[in-house]
């Protein structure tokens, strides 16, 4: 909310735009658990590891910048009776129980709208083509659930707020270009910089998308039975979602550093939807975005660039 988070050689560091217009930049401690086992910094396995360290991460930082930059204060004011309520009798816990009912209410509109949905719409389809499309049940469904991701994008990209938070996502990516581009950390420069980036959150949910398609497809053709049932093949495709994760980190950490024809053709389609998770910044937040990168990058590039 109102800032950015960087991590970096210097650690994790958040900027945040305050209600009164100063910036306040703050580290913070993570401790990854790869640090402490090391086969969970193994190949893949580090992916899986790193993606529900950063849901966790996530959180944090969430309620960190609602506090920072003073929206809380601005939230009580606007309490009705029923929240000011619950607010005395719960105190400090009810931002955090109000967090928790909405993600355990996310994780499961997630799973009805691209999990649920997408297999339902194909039984739909298979039904009414005679069961013409059944040898393509993985792709069609992988393609089905693609589309339902840009269509939900380009609805959520519409609210103010989410535009907001877009903007400042593209501040991120500017700033961080305008660092690899080995260009001075000004306004000026970041403005001119792109904002699309190949290691961002959503060029790995795309190449997460593309390979779900290529293994739904393996999947169902190895256990037609199974693909049959929807129970069943739902629980199927869930139980692989871990490796899925792994193998698109793994991509997402090659393609960072390669430029081949290979990675621009997978890349593509995330560097594509970028157009909507990404705005173009004003000034004001592209100095949000200068002061979180400069929080967490030493005095020699080459140092930042491991």
């Amino acid at each position: 909310m109102e800032g950015i988070m960087m991590q970096g050689p210097k650690g994790i560091a958040t900027a945040v735009r305050k209600t009164d217009d100063d910036i306040i930049v703050e580290h913070h401690e993570f401790n990854h658990l790869r640090d402490k086992h090391k086969i969970l910094g193994v190949p893949v396995i580090r992916g899986i590891v790193n993606f529900f360290e950063s849901m966790v991460l996530g959180y944090r930082m969430l309620m960190y910048s609602a506090e920072a930059s003073g929206m809380e204060d601005l939230e009580d004011i606007e309490m009705n009776k029923f929240e000011k309520w619950l607010t005395d009798k719960l105190g400090n816990k009810f931002m955090d129980i109000i967090m928790g009912i909405a993600t355990v209410l996310g994780f499961a509109l997630a799973f009805l709208i691209f999990f649920y949905l997408p297999v339902l719409i194909f039984n739909k389809l298979n039904e009414w083509s005679g069961s013409a499309l059944t040898n393509w049940q993985g792709t069609i469904e992988g393609v089905i659930k693609i589309v339902i991701f840009v269509v939900y994008i380009a609805a959520v990209s519409c609210m103010k707020d989410i535009r907001r938070t877009f903007m400042y996502h593209g501040a991120e990516h500017k700033s961080i270009a305008c660092y690899e581009a080995g260009l001075d950390l000004t306004v000026e420069n970041v403005k001119k910089c792109t904002r699309f980036h190949p290691r961002c959150g959503t060029s790995f949910i795309f190449v997460m998308l593309i390979l779900n398609i290529i293994l739904s497809t393996v999947l169902s053709k190895i256990f037609p039975s199974i693909a049959q049932i929807r129970v069943l093949w739902m629980l199927l495709k869930l139980a692989f979602i871990p490796l899925i994760m792994g193998l698109g980190y793994e991509f997402i950490k090659y393609a960072g550093t390669h430029d081949n024809l290979f990675v621009k053709i997978v890349s593509a389609p995330g560097l594509w939807t970028q157009r909507l998770t990404t705005k173009e910044p004003d000034d004001e937040i592209i100095e949000v975005g200068i002061a979180s990168l400069k929080a967490v990058i030493t005095d020699n590039p080459e140092d930042d660039a491991l």
